[in-house]
């Protein structure tokens, strides 16, 4: 069973029809939308700040979201996409957004609207990603712009899969 941990008053709170995977952890002072998927091993920790997902987002597998305390919580938009083993670190992610694997995002860094962080890339503390940009490498830079067939064949397609695989999961389990 999901372990949902209440830390210092503050207990998990989640919109409608999302699904947590059994061995995920989810912990303090988090609020999330609907229709968002927690995959294994995920560890959201909303211990040291808050912790905010929109509707709709899909946290992979060994993904890590966290805050700084006191100083730098975490935002997530709608239609976001968080990578297998991505960190992703006192942020705003705004809507509409892929972060590749094994992506690290730092504290500080916004993200605007149909973006994409590529896999591996390292977003530094306090970078300002454009609307409609693909980032990528380490420190993370502007490598194009997002096009049409990326908005709609990467952006939206992972994000309407991954709703479609955690129904996959909530059918196995009846």
């Amino acid at each position: 069973m999901t372990l949902i941990k209440t830390l210092l008053g503050k207990t998990p709170q989640f919109g409608n029809n999302c699904f947590l995977t059994e061995n995920a952890t989810i912990i303090g002072d988090v609020i999330m939308g609907d229709n968002c998927s927690v995959w294994f091993n995920v560890v959201i920790r909303g211990d040291v700040h808050y912790i905010r997902m929109g509707n709709k987002v899909n946290v992979q597998d060994g993904a890590v979201i966290h805050a700084t305390y006191k100083k730098s919580p975490t935002n997530i938009g709608n239609n976001v996409s968080i990578g297998h083993n991505a960190l992703v670190h006192g942020c705003t992610i705004k809507d509409n957004v892929l972060i590749g694997m094994g992506a690290i995002i730092m504290d500080d860094v916004v993200i605007e609207s149909n973006s994409i962080i590529a896999a591996g890339a390292i977003v530094t503390k306090g970078t300002h990603v454009e609307s409609g940009c693909v980032y990528a490498g380490a420190p993370a830079k502007k490598l194009k712009e997002v096009s049409i067939d990326l908005l709609e064949g990467e952006i939206n397609r992972i994000a309407n899969s991954y709703l479609m695989y955690s129904e996959w999961y909530k059918d196995a389990e009846k």
